[in-house]
């Protein structure tokens, strides 16, 4: 099925320049037009996911689905602002839709109360980017997989307390900057992941401007996950020293899930002991010191498993929902790959995680056709014909 971005938009009516006056000022009508037009697939609604739909709400997509089985509890009234007490015992998705299109009108917004595992791979094929938010590392990785095989963005968030992550994999996305022309021939391939592909002037106030398109290639979060850092951040030890711990962390708890059918570590011996082995494996594989990974931030990290902060929400969401504006709008370069957010500290690296291959692999790997069932499940790649149900492990 075509996205809905490949359809011709309707013009923009006078009233709503008015209304997005100010974004259409920053990024051009036609960019508008894309955003307008997007479907949007926003899973699971707790505090992270809120602040999302507020920010791409008041952007002014055109559809928001919101996919939650869940019912509101009492503890979910701490940091979510769509729900108060009378809502708690209904669907959390349900409760929250008044108040989300009262923030903009013009929005459709659409609530589906089934369980995200229930559906199939081709489900996801319907909306534009798909955004899956506070899920297992398996669940994560099985949803980034029926992604890639329609060819949809896709991102993964979530909050842990003061700490927090958003992963994005857009498999391959062109994007449009303006800059001053210069003298200096520019290199046709800037980074491992990125390059440019056309470079276009136009004048502009006695000036001669570039309008310069390069593509981002993406890894899905199950490579990702298991990728080395970048060699400038780990051949000199000061530098590697300033790697948040927070990334091995997030490594060693996603390979708990994986290990424990999805769920958190508890404080029992036997789950400490298994996750502080993880977290050391981890920081070992990522060529870290050791020494950056110490009891402290370990038992900070794992105190912090599960809980809300309405301000790491507000930093996270708005940073992811920004991205996906930047992404719809084919403007500024987007988030490559892995955010994290470190309240304790108040950091917010990003970290391009991708396999390294040698020369002579690159190479094999650059002249061979995509496919679509590249994405290993359970160790074997996905074939047609496709499963009829996501699969709940990896």
């Amino acid at each position: 099925m075509a996205s809905s971005l490949e359809n011709a938009a309707q013009s923009i009516s006078a009233d709503e320049i008015a209304l997005y006056d100010r974004q259409i000022r920053l990024w051009g009508v036609k960019a508008q037009e894309k955003i307008r037009s997007a479907n949007i697939l926003l899973i699971t609604f707790k505090a992270l996911a809120n602040e999302i739909a507020k920010n791409l709400v008041l952007a002014g997509i055109g559809t928001l689905t919101i996919v939650d089985h869940e019912t509101v509890k009492e503890e979910d009234l701490g940091a979510q602002f769509f729900i108060s007490e009378e809502h708690v015992g209904q669907n959390r998705a349900q409760a929250a839709a008044p108040a989300i299109h009262a923030m903009n009108p013009r929005v459709q917004l659409r609530i589906d109360t089934e369980d995200i595992q229930t559906k199939q791979p081709d489900f996801f094929e319907q909306f534009d980017v798909t955004i899956a938010t506070e899920l297992d590392f398996p669940t994560y990785s099985t949803i980034n997989a029926a992604c890639r095989i329609s060819n949809r963005p896709f991102y993964a968030a979530g909050l842990h307390g003061f700490y927090g992550f958003a992963f994005a994999d857009l498999i391959s996305h062109d994007f449009v900057i303006e800059r001053s022309k210069s003298n200096v021939s520019p290199s046709t391939q800037e980074t491992p992941t990125r390059s440019i592909i056309n470079i276009t002037t136009k004048k502009e106030n006695d000036k001669i401007i570039e309008m310069v398109t390069k593509r981002e290639i993406y890894s899905p979060l199950i490579l990702a996950n298991t990728s080395p850092l970048p060699e400038d951040l780990t051949r000199l030890p000061r530098r590697r020293r300033q790697v948040t711990p927070l990334l091995t962390c997030l490594r060693a708890l996603w390979e708990f899930q994986k290990l424990s059918g999805g769920r958190l570590p508890t404080f029992s011996r036997q789950d400490l002991e298994l996750f502080t082995k993880l977290a050391r494996d981890r920081h070992q594989e990522l060529k870290l010191d050791i020494s950056t990974l110490d009891s402290e931030f370990l038992r900070n990290f794992l105190q912090n498993l599960g809980s809300e902060l309405s301000p790491v929400a507000a930093f996270v969401g708005g940073s992811l929902a920004q991205d996906v504006i930047n992404v719809l709008s084919a403007r500024e370069q987007p988030l490559q790959n892995l955010l994290l957010f470190d309240g304790d500290k108040s950091v917010a690296p990003i970290y391009p995680l991708h396999p390294f291959f040698p020369p002579e692999m690159e190479n094999a790997l650059s002249a061979m056709r995509p496919v679509v069932n590249a994405i290993p499940i359970n160790g074997e790649p996905i074939a047609a014909p496709l499963p009829t149900n996501l699969p709940t492990n990896i």
